[in-house]
């Protein structure tokens, strides 16, 4: 699946839908440069879960939990970690009864589960604020979300 969103206001509404649709132990892990737009996802994947607190980019606390919405909402940044995640009992989190959101994730390789929802930003070519946002399912669990998202995507559209 893939979406081009024109603003930051754009990729923000695509995440709340997402955010309604994900449920407990679902775990999004979140690629793209810097600057390309994972904690304005991760703002709107937090207000589909219910969630109004303010969502800062945990690059240095490494993981900040919120939970007051209708899941905790688990967000990682793992930029800085630099030998896997293994000491930071990651398993907990992705077992728990949240929402993981792993911006870097790649970086944990060996780490992340097996069954999750990969989301790739990418600047666009029509504008600084376009961003191409593709959507892949690695496992069964994260393949019958991403069909839900179509399928509420499509018909948000329509």
């Amino acid at each position: 699946m893939q979406i081009i969103s024109s603003k930051p206001n754009d990729t923000e509404k695509f995440a709340f839908l997402l955010g309604e649709q994900l449920q407990s132990g679902d775990v999004v892990v979140l690629t793209g440069d810097l600057g390309a737009g994972k904690t304005t996802l991760t703002k709107g994947i937090a207000l589909g879960l219910g969630i109004q607190q303010l969502i800062k980019s945990p690059t240095y606390t490494i993981i900040r939990e919120y939970q007051s919405g209708r899941l905790p909402l688990y967000h990682m940044d793992v930029y800085r970690v630099d030998q896997g995640g293994a000491e930071l009992g990651l398993e907990e989190y992705f077992e728990g009864t949240g929402v993981s959101v792993v911006e870097w994730g790649k970086q944990l390789a060996d780490e992340l589960p097996t069954d999750y929802l990969e989301i790739i930003l990418t600047r666009g070519q029509e504008s600084d604020e376009q961003r191409i946002i593709t959507l892949r399912a690695l496992g069964p669990t994260a393949q019958a979300r991403l069909e839900q998202i179509e399928a509420i995507w499509k018909q948000d559209r329509e």
